[in-house]
């Protein structure tokens, strides 16, 4: 090996010792009689010292020939600094250097290399390679690696199996789009990548695997954002012979071992709390509850009051601003601004402002009286020095516009520490959701998840108001994880799949090795997929998954960095039976 020890090693009591390194230079500094090289590697920063006179002028002269990011190898002995840096864990110690050798050198980087580097995004998503390098960088990647790691030693420890499933499948019409690709074997015919291993794992089951993981790439061809890419990694789990207590049992137990593990967090048992709750008082399937604030509705004591912005909503709802009633009317005005982007859509935004004296004062004076006010926020069980914000319409459209209110107002008030985690299951979501483009009901989750069995009569009457087994996992108002108790037997599959809107001939064509399956002794079963991306983010106190992927791709989904997607050439395309036409 070139190194005795790494870089991020040495400490006061190998003083004496001859050591030897091998690293990448991040900095040199020449004071014309010493000479000092920070030389870095994954582990840290050693300081390395030259000294005129009593260095050797052949390794002084090398040294002079170096720049930064130059990699080199270094020998040399420890000895204690004489200013010692107290920011770096290596700082009580440095280097004299016998001898150095230049093992590569470096072109000057596009941008420095430090945890404050100058290169913006798109230039640092271009040379990844480089930025993999900083600090900030690796220590993501360090966090994702000990994630993985206590996951595999907690699911093994609870008997999971990891089983590998196929990355090659079949495309289905349910979900997000799926990228396909084209088989040269089999022309015209095409594999589709996986958006999950759902039938594969509910397979195992059915195989007698009880207990399967596994932290498994999924993709989907949908739009990006932060916290999407087209390509991301799933822990992937399922179970038989259990109920859904069993599956929230266990996973939270994961979850537990997890913070305990990785961050050294203890964190309470988790709350529960049933969809139509989240919805009421958060306006989102995923509430951070790590603060208050829930949602007031105000119909009874706002409406028919000759304010026909409230007379003609299906809802009127607020949220109470502790503290907040000494703002300034540019500040509410701003809110105001800030509710009508085209991002949330508002048409407008109402106060009201709790005075210290009792008195109220609002941007709908003229329509409502004092009493009028002290209602409302006696209903919204507001004191003095608060400030009430309300907004009205359509239920579900008013209801996603106040919980962007209220994220904003729970991120200026300081009340969103990523340090603090409020972790949350959701349940009883809806078995299915009416879609207005296609006029008919999808499945919320999938057409696998078992509905409750006190509902089942409701299919045939009222569709919608079917609660299904599914459970998500929500911390922090991020959704980390979510699954369901899944459906084994071939009728009610069928039931399911008839309700979809599927005629026979496409449930057998799509799924008919998962209905025949379920007639060889299918066991009750269920499972849960975590976001691995997503809870390395959280893990790591960051909103983008971008910062705990190796190389990830840009919101195009593009890799910049080796141009992909990229043209073939012609002859590829002729193989697999593809032509494309480009337009003129």
């Amino acid at each position: 090996m070139l190194r005795t020890h790494t870089c991020g090693e040495l400490r006061i009591e190998h003083t004496g010792q001859k050591v030897e390194l091998s690293g990448w230079v991040q900095r040199i500094r020449d004071k014309g009689g010493m000479i000092w090289i920070d030389l870095r590697d994954r582990y840290g920063i050693t300081q390395l010292i030259f000294q005129e006179g009593e260095t050797n002028s052949e390794v002084i002269e090398k040294v002079r020939e170096m720049g930064r990011e130059f990699v080199i190898n270094a020998k040399g002995e420890v000895k204690e600094r004489y200013s010692k840096n107290d920011k770096i864990p290596t700082g009580d110690v440095e280097v004299f250097v016998e001898d150095i050798e230049i093992l590569n050198s470096s072109k000057v980087p596009p941008f420095t290399i430090e945890d404050d580097t100058d290169g913006g995004e798109e230039l640092r998503m271009k040379y990844r390679y480089l930025d993999l390098r900083r600090n900030v960088v690796r220590k993501n990647l360090v966090l994702r690696h000990k994630l993985a790691q206590a996951t595999r030693r907690y699911l093994d420890g609870q008997d999971f199996l990891e089983v590998e499933t196929p990355v090659l499948i079949k495309s289905t019409p349910e979900g997000a789009r799926d990228f396909v690709v084209p088989s040269r074997m089999n022309a015209g015919e095409f594999y589709a990548l996986p958006q999950s291993p759902q039938t594969f794992k509910q397979l195992l089951m059915v195989s007698g695997y009880d207990r399967y993981f596994q932290i498994v790439k999924c993709f989907r061809d949908e739009d990006l954002r932060a916290d999407r890419q087209p390509e991301f990694t799933q822990i992937d789990c399922e179970m038989a012979f259990v109920e859904q207590e069993d599956i929230l049992d266990t996973f939270e137990g994961m979850t537990k071992s997890l913070f305990k593990e990785v961050l050294n967090v203890d964190v309470e048992d988790f709350k529960r709390m049933p969809y139509s709750e989240a919805m009421k008082y958060y306006g989102s399937d995923k509430p951070d509850t790590r603060f208050d604030m829930k949602f007031v509705e105000l119909n009874e004591v706002a409406q028919n009051k000759g304010f026909k912005v409230f007379d003609s909503a299906e809802l009127v709802v607020g949220i109470v601003a502790e503290g907040c009633g000494d703002y300034s009317r540019k500040q509410v005005d701003e809110l105001t601004k800030w509710v009508q982007r085209p991002q949330i859509g508002a048409k407008g935004l109402v106060y009201v402002k709790c005075n210290e004296d009792g008195s109220f004062k609002s941007s709908v004076d003229k329509f409502f009286s004092q009493d009028d006010l002290k209602g409302w926020a006696e209903k919204m069980n507001a004191s003095a020095g608060d400030l009430l914000l309300i907004l009205s319409g359509d239920t579900n459209t008013v209801r996603k516009q106040l919980n962007e209110l209220r994220l904003e107002m729970g991120k200026r008030l300081g009340l969103r520490d990523n340090k603090v985690f409020a972790p949350l299951w959701v349940v009883d979501f809806p078995l299915l959701e009416w879609d207005e483009e296609s006029e008919r009901y999808h499945a919320m989750h999938h057409p696998f998840t078992s509905p409750k069995a006190e509902d089942i009569s409701k299919l045939d009457t009222d569709p919608g108001a079917v609660r299904a087994n599914a459970y998500d996992l929500v911390i922090n108002g991020v959704e980390i994880g979510g699954g369901s108790i899944r459906i084994h037997d071939q009728k009610t599959q069928s039931l399911m799949f008839d309700h979809l809107g599927f005629t026979k001939e496409e449930a057998k064509k799509q799924f008919g090795f998962l209905m025949e399956a379920f007639e060889y002794g299918a066991p009750p079963h269920g499972g849960i997929a975590f976001g691995f991306d997503r809870l390395c983010a959280l893990f790591g106190g960051a909103e983008s998954i971008r910062d705990f992927i190796a190389f990830p791709k840009n919101n195009s989904g593009r890799d910049i960095m080796i141009d992909s997607p990229a043209t073939i050439d012609r002859d590829q395309l002729h193989e697999l039976h593809l032509k494309i036409e480009v337009e003129e």
